[in-house]
């Protein structure tokens, strides 16, 4: 992708980091002249209709909002099969990496960073987004001061607080209550998120740890944040509360959005100033200032004139005084006079040294060449070409990529377009393939927290809904790799590859006693279309009503149903024909035995019920050999009787 031109526009130079979706670059846009940040979808992922419409959901929601702690969208398209999002570019850190290299921050710091955040939030919270993956990752901090919020490819209107079905969830130490238990988010999720934030900046770890995901997502729902003086005595209690605040468990004990924090953010930080005055406030206070000295009279100032001795009061001696002033400027003309010659030979030989500095590095042996592009070639072509050009070459460097295959060469250090002089090192990065990372467990878990999980390593597949009767909505059954295998918990699965989760979608829904029309119009609802319409007998379902969804094979073996899926419907044909068994001439005892165990109802004279060895059956309606829904009723007569 390095040195691609991206719609006739955008000129790649060199990555800056790859997310789940995508990876951004950084590019020149050859029509303003300026450097942007683009961000590319990978590839795998274009042809899918839902994260393109994500994609495309982020370049909206971002372009709408316009504020100075919001990252600025310019442009968003389609250059053959990549979908791409231009965004301004600032050189700089993100808040993670400020954290990685000082642990915990200040309280002074803690609030002009979480400033800065709230204000961009707020703007967002005003529009109706709701950011949904705030964490420090989507924090930068510009070399010149600006913190600005990235990353709205999870921002939906702040009014859809429902389940979230397929959405991602953002990174699940940072995960709200009620997305954890319900996927659902609004406006205080984000709070919660900012208030997680603010207790890992100012103790330099998160509250809740664990070695699962599911550990962490656990304490999330379940636990208080506790306060951050718990791990960094030197927090004050008016930060602790607003943390306290931020992280409720309830969302209705929330801060309702950003501005209704930010302003209790700014309240807190003037209390504190006056509480405790910085260094800078200090160094205002008043001071006792020196008395001033007294002004020069009129011979002191004389004095300094003529060249910083005591003149002479009688005008008569005045002359000595200007004669030695006189020799004193001519001495000192002299030496300016000498030191220009010497300063005009060092100007010539600078120029002698520049002219003959600038041929050796512009077109003599010490000329600066560019290293080349060598991607995606074998690790000897690239060393060739490299040779070549006068390079040494290492060809020691690895790399994980997951666009280069195995064995060729995925970048160089230096990168390409960088200018070196003849005879130094280039080393070459050859790909290792895929970077392998294990595979949690992720049956057991909800939806939301399996696709957080899946999110840090890989990306996600449409979810697949199976009807299960034994496992709750929403939980996961299986994980699937991309050929559709199931992906065992410990398994090594490479870096952006997709994971499809079976999701269960809950019982089949029971349509026993329906007309053909009703169930036809229920199963549609619950995602599923009528296929045939089988007849069975059915002793308890009336004829032409339906007795359920046909959930076996021919086989016998349980059917998967899934949400799509087209089902056959089992219609009753009412109960089946039983023959009627010969039981004329038999006792009482023996022939009531046959015909209940036939399943047929008995009309006859109780009295036989009190002697059933000495009662003969001489008759039976209907006869013996023909046939009768079973469960009807044969009438029994006897001999004698």
């Amino acid at each position: 992708m390095i040195g691609r031109l991206i719609d006739g526009r955008y000129q790649v130079r060199s990555r800056i980091a790859r997310g789940g979706m995508a990876t951004v670059y950084l590019a020149t846009d050859l029509r303003l002249e300026r450097r942007v940040a683009i961000k590319i979808m990978h590839h795998h992922l274009a042809d899918d209709s839902q994260f393109t419409q994500r994609f495309i959901q982020e370049a909206r929601s971002a372009a709408r909002l316009a504020h100075p702690n919001v990252v600025n969208v310019f442009d968003q398209g389609q250059d053959g099969d990549s979908a791409y999002l231009v965004m301004e570019y600032l050189p700089g850190i993100t808040l993670r990496d400020l954290l990685q290299d000082y642990g915990s921050l200040t309280s002074e710091q803690t609030i002009d960073i979480i400033e800065a955040v709230l204000s961009g939030l707020a703007a967002a919270h005003k529009a109706g987004i709701v950011h949904r993956d705030l964490k420090p990752e989507n924090v930068l901090l510009a070399d010149d001061g600006r913190i600005k919020i990235g990353d709205f490819g999870l921002a939906r209107a702040a009014t859809a607080n429902t389940a979230t079905g397929a959405a991602l969830l953002g990174t699940i130490a940072y995960l709200s209550p009620e997305l954890v238990t319900r996927g659902i988010a609004d406006t205080r999720s984000d709070i919660y998120a900012v208030g997680i934030m603010m207790f890992e900046m100012l103790t330099g770890e998160q509250p809740f740890k664990g070695e699962q995901p599911m550990q962490i997502a656990y304490q999330h729902a379940h636990e208080h944040v506790p306060a951050p003086s718990t791990k960094n005595p030197r927090v004050p209690a008016e930060l602790d509360e607003l943390v306290l605040w931020a992280t409720a468990r309830d969302p209705e004990h929330r801060p309702r959005d950003a501005r209704a924090m930010l302003d209790q953010l700014l309240d807190t930080q003037e209390s504190l100033r006056t509480a405790l005055p910085t260094q800078a406030t200090s160094a205002q206070r008043t001071m006792v200032l020196p008395a001033a000295a007294p002004l020069p009279t009129q011979s002191t100032a004389e004095t300094q004139i003529l060249g910083g001795r005591p003149a002479v009061a009688a005008p008569a001696d005045t002359g000595p005084a200007l004669t030695e002033n006189t020799a004193s400027l001519a001495v000192q003309s002299r030496k300016r006079r000498s030191k220009g010659w010497m300063l005009l030979v060092i100007i010539l030989v600078l120029t002698a040294a520049a002219g003959v500095g600038g041929w050796w590095f512009g077109a003599g042996p010490g000329a600066a060449v560019t290293v080349p592009d060598v991607t995606d070639s074998t690790p000897e072509e690239a060393t060739a070409a490299l040779q070549e050009l006068g390079f040494e070459v290492d060809p020691s460097g690895t790399m994980f990529s997951i666009e280069i295959e195995a064995g060729r060469v995925a970048g160089t250090d230096p990168e390409p377009g960088a200018a070196l002089a003849p005879g130094e090192t280039v080393t070459l990065l050859v790909s290792q393939g895929r970077e392998l990372f294990a595979v949690e467990e992720l049956r057991g878990l909800q939806e939301s927290v399996a696709q957080t999980v899946i999110r840090e390593h890989w990306t996600e597949g449409t979810a697949i809904r199976q009807f299960d009767a034994e496992v709750p909505e929403g939980q996961v059954l299986d994980a699937l790799d991309g050929q559709g295998a199931p992906l065992a918990a410990g398994a090594q699965y490479g870096d952006q590859l997709p994971i499809t989760l079976v999701v269960s979608a809950g019982p089949l829904p029971d349509l026993a006693g329906r007309s053909v029309e009703d169930a036809t119009a229920v199963l549609g609802e619950a995602g599923l279309t009528a296929g045939q319409n089988l007849q069975q007998f059915s002793d308890a379902i009336e004829e032409g009503a339906v007795i359920g969804i046909i959930t076996t094979n021919e086989d016998g073996s349980p059917k998967v149903i899934r949400v799509d899926d087209t089902v056959d419907l089992a219609v009753s044909k009412g109960p089946e024909p039983v023959e009627v068994p010969d039981v004329v001439g038999d006792t009482w005892a023996a022939a009531k035995e046959a015909l209940t165990a036939a399943g047929f109802q008995l009309e006859y004279n109780r009295l036989a019920d009190a002697f059933p060895g000495a009662f003969v059956v001489s008759r039976i309606d209907p006869e013996a050999g023909e046939t009768a829904p079973k469960g009807s009723t044969i009438r029994v007569n006897f001999a004698g009787f």
